[in-house]
């Protein structure tokens, strides 16, 4: 694990693929920046089974944490996410004491955040937090930190003694004003991307129809997901169009009981979790993205669509307006407009890229701390 760079950022996380969400999946790639900028990177993260509780990958030192209660790669448990940030402490101290780090990047202000603030503290080290949406704000769920007084106080607390913080979009910032006690600037950084590299393969080799249309959304079959928008916008769209979800859920059942009610489980194809490389086969066979989040923080699902050149329409509540054109924008559940756009939209965005060049983003990072 010894590196000849002298210069070391400690990157806090809970998340690290294949554990955790997006949050995870953007934490890996701008960490991956850091080392492309000069630095060398230690990434303290959540264990799991049959991952190594320590291993180097793409030059990123993984340090996996033992926490209580994690039963499922893609979700965490309340016990998980309380847990991590004191399981944690121990790592970051021992590193902290063998290490000199220019900066820390605490990612997700809950669970991480406390973490973060602890370990600046003691070694009097700057705290850059990274603000990913879900964890001040998701308007799908009971236990919101934005709903309860007790997880607003924590928020504060981490805000007010964190360095720095950065949101990933113009509406993640919208949410920390309204909801939260800042005062700090808060900077807007969107997520850095690097084009993936996969085979291409026909239609056929994914079980698609050459003369159908196809419609595709990726995500984590959650209600915030809004997949439930989705199958109700296809049983609307000519029967030459057939809709595409990449992703497993607890709503998996429920999404299915929706396609059969409305007749269209012949034109919904489901093949769930599926390798990277596949996901971008079946993006690159599709016709037009959907993004049918009731809330989104940022979107990397639609930089993934982007990489291909599909054309998008998506909800209009989250990150995804910095990113999607406001024409092929649409309100939740409005269903006859979504089926307009889906019908008539044949521009894509691919040039759109170049504003998440993974160099330039990690710039931006390190122009914080001057």
């Amino acid at each position: 694990m010894k590196t000849q760079n002298n210069k070391r950022i400690l990157v806090l996380n809970y998340e690290f693929p294949p554990v955790g969400g997006g949050g995870g999946v953007a934490a890996y790639k701008l960490a991956k920046g850091f080392i492309k900028n000069g630095y060398s990177v230690d990434y303290v993260t959540t264990w799991f089974k049959d991952l190594k509780k320590l291993e180097v990958i793409d030059g990123i030192n993984i340090h996996r944490i033992n926490v209580l209660g994690r039963k499922e790669l893609p979700t965490a448990t309340i016990s998980s996410l309380i847990s991590f940030p004191f399981l944690a402490y121990s790592k970051c101290v021992e590193l902290c004491k063998k290490n000199k780090y220019e900066f820390i990047n605490t990612h997700f202000a809950v669970p991480t955040g406390p973490l973060g603030i602890w370990v600046s503290k003691r070694f009097n080290i700057k705290n850059i937090l990274s603000l990913h949406g879900g964890d001040i704000y998701d308007p799908t769920k009971k236990n919101s930190p934005h709903r309860h007084w007790y997880y607003r106080a924590v928020v504060n607390w981490v805000l007010d003694k964190s360095n720095f913080i950065v949101a990933q979009s113009s509406d993640t910032k919208k949410r920390v004003l309204k909801w939260y006690k800042v005062k700090k600037n808060v900077e807007i950084i969107p997520l850095a991307y690097e084009c993936f590299k996969f085979k291409k393969v026909s239609r056929k080799n994914l079980g698609l129809i050459n003369s159908k249309r196809y419609v595709i959304g990726c995500g984590r079959m959650v209600s915030r997901k809004g997949f439930d928008f989705f199958i109700k916008v296809l049983s609307k769209l000519p029967e030459d169009y057939e809709g595409i979800i990449l992703g497993e859920g607890p709503e998996k059942e429920n999404l299915l009981k929706l396609a059969k009610r409305l007749n269209i489980i012949n034109r919904l194809h489901l093949p769930g979790f599926v390798s990277e490389e596949k996901k971008f086969q079946y993006l690159d066979n599709s016709d037009v993205f959907f993004l049918s989040s009731r809330h989104e923080g940022f979107g990397i699902v639609l930089q993934e669509a982007m990489q291909v050149g599909l054309p998008i329409v998506a909800t209009d509540n989250g990150g995804q307006v910095d990113l999607v054109k406001r024409d092929n924008l649409v309100r939740f559940g409005n269903i006859h407009v979504a089926v307009r756009l889906i019908s008539l939209i044949n521009s894509n965005n691919v040039n759109k890229l170049t504003a998440f060049n993974l160099n330039n983003i990690c710039k931006d990072y390190s122009e914080i701390l001057l």
